[in-house]
């Protein structure tokens, strides 16, 4: 089911009423159609239930935290998830997104910064339309969004994967930190980039660690680059 304009389905989960309230005939009347539940518990059920394009999820949350519900939605299902908190600091933001979240928006926010995000995190990325990528001994299914290194199944998050994806797609550039925010998680991340180091860190770990080829590396001063 979808909206009469098109946007798509969205599950906003915030217990907040009156909040709640505003969020939802905001995006209503931006033309989006709208569930709306105040709780943890109901929420999870509701998002395992029904077909979503999108979920809003706060994170302070009666019944079920907001990341706990996250996490478990993230074990049987694909679908963008930003999580809205009051909490600003980068290991929140951290903590958010290591469950699962597309995207992290801290209150308070204009609504106008809200829409955008959506529309980014239900823009098809254009890392489907390669059927494969590899590099070295890495092998990278964007349609499936397996990974694999020595033939070896790699587990990575939602946002591992679009990093990974993003750097395996501009091999031996040289991309600073502003500009792996911007591509991959759509936003400024509130002028912080140490989320970037963490997830380069993350993505080490996972695909280089154990193997003599490095793919990921420093760039002194700018960035991060990949390449054999």
């Amino acid at each position: 089911m979808t909206s009469l304009e098109g946007k798509g389905r969205l599950l906003l989960v915030e217990d907040e009423q009156n909040f709640a309230r505003y969020l939802q005939l905001e995006l209503i009347n931006e033309g989006y159609e709208i569930d709306l539940e105040h709780n943890g518990t109901t929420g999870l059920q509701q998002a395992l239930d029904q077909p979503y394009d999108l979920i809003l999820l706060d994170v302070m949350l009666p019944g079920l935290s907001g990341t706990e519900v996250c996490r478990r939605i993230r074990e049987v299902k694909d679908v963008p998830i930003i999580m809205i908190s009051a909490r600003s600091e980068v290991p929140d933001k951290v903590a958010g997104l290591d469950s699962g979240a597309n995207d992290y928006l801290t209150k308070p926010f204009a609504i106008e910064e809200l829409f955008a995000r959506i529309r980014v995190n239900l823009r098809k990325p254009q890392s489907e339309e390669v059927e494969l990528i590899t590099m070295d001994t890495l092998t990278i299914e964007p349609h499936s969004r397996r990974v694999f290194r020595d033939e070896e199944e790699v587990s990575l998050t939602p946002r591992e994967f679009e990093l990974l994806i993003y750097l395996a797609t501009h091999p031996g550039q040289a991309l600073s930190r502003e500009q792996l925010l911007s591509a991959v998680w759509g936003f400024d991340f509130m002028g912080n980039t140490n989320v970037v180091d963490v997830y380069i860190r993350y993505l080490r770990n996972k695909i280089d660690s154990d193997h003599p080829v490095k793919l990921i590396h420093t760039i002194r001063g700018v960035g991060y680059t990949m390449r054999v």
